[in-house]
């Protein structure tokens, strides 16, 4: 009988134990967003979780007093001495050492089993551990979520993708690498040269000549340039000059209200306005209104994805 008792003890005292430092590990907000996202073991423990000063003095108390009495239960069934290292003994290894360190990898699972009980067991100590819980709450303050960087994100993304218990693929990895990293790059960091781009002249006859010209070069969209400044005055979209007179000029069809941008503009605010004017071309002008190049929808998007998307200018051979 003695042997019972005691290993009921020792088994309360592991309980206790283990559930402290397993519950109070678990961080609220992440058990919030799980309960959100469905998880029942995380619905089961939040209830608890979140009275965190009760449930801690709560665990404690019943540690505790569960120690003492089996210290003094084995004083009872043997010697000072024997009795003190008997129980030491016990308590250090069954009942601290080896619940911490099996609850603490397991915490949402034995949570969520003894959360039933520790919340009956928080109500019939209320007396005691709820005033001291709230005085803990009052000096201490409200749990903090834990909050990351761009970069720890980016870590933690990475290190799902290498695990093979993670859903997340190297696609999805590159992705959203991407996405957290271009709203810190610039126009001037993406944009296509003026040197580079492909214009036409408002003054230039959309005859059977131009016409073969911008079928054989494949673009979507030409920023159309004045005869007489250079400057851009709208963009020109491949598709209206199928349905164009042969006699029409290039200024008569393109589309004179057109986005213009700083090349030290952020890509993010870049494509919030894109999105909203629902354009997919942006002029790059400089504080002199002198024009640096273009930038498009697709090279923001290439950033996102980190990947390039084959467009008209590019080989095929090269993919």
């Amino acid at each position: 009988m003695d042997y019972l008792i005691t290993a009921f003890l020792l088994a309360l005292s592991a309980l206790f134990s283990g559930l402290t430092l397993g519950l109070m590990a678990l961080d609220v907000h992440t058990l919030k967003r799980k309960n959100r996202l469905g998880n029942k073991q995380a619905a089961l423990i939040l209830p608890i979780r979140e009275k965190g000063n009760h449930l801690l003095t709560t665990l404690l108390l019943g540690n505790v007093a569960v120690n003492a009495v089996l210290a003094i239960f084995l004083g009872s069934i043997a010697s000072g001495v024997v009795a003190g290292l008997l129980a030491t003994t016990l308590i250090f290894i069954l009942g601290e050492i080896i619940p911490q360190a099996v609850i603490s990898r397991h915490a949402m699972s034995f949570g969520s089993v003894a959360a039933p009980a520790v919340s009956l067991l928080m109500k019939v100590s209320w007396p005691i551990t709820y005033p001291i819980g709230a005085m803990l709450d009052k000096a201490l303050g409200e749990e903090l979520p834990t909050m990351y960087t761009k970069r720890e994100i980016m870590e933690i993304i990475s290190e799902h993708e290498d695990s093979l218990e993670s859903a997340i693929d190297r696609d999805e990895e590159r992705i959203v690498h991407g996405a957290l990293q271009f709203s810190n790059k610039t126009v001037e960091n993406v944009m296509t040269p003026k040197e580079h781009v492909h214009m036409l002249t408002e003054d230039q006859i959309l005859d059977e000549e131009l016409r073969r010209h911008i079928t054989e070069e494949g673009f979507s969209r030409y920023p159309v340039r004045s005869k007489e400044n250079g400057h851009i005055i709208g963009i020109l979209y491949t598709k209206d000059v199928l349905v164009a007179d042969e006699a029409e000029h290039v200024s008569d069809i393109c589309e004179h209200k057109h986005l213009t941008v700083r090349p030290a503009d952020k890509l993010d605010v870049v494509l919030a306005h894109m999105l909203k004017r629902r354009l997919h071309m942006a002029i790059v002008r400089d504080e002199m209104n002198t024009v640096l190049g273009v930038i498009t929808l697709e090279d923001i998007i290439e950033e996102v994805i980190q990947q390039e998307i084959l467009d008209e200018d590019d080989d095929v051979s090269e993919v």
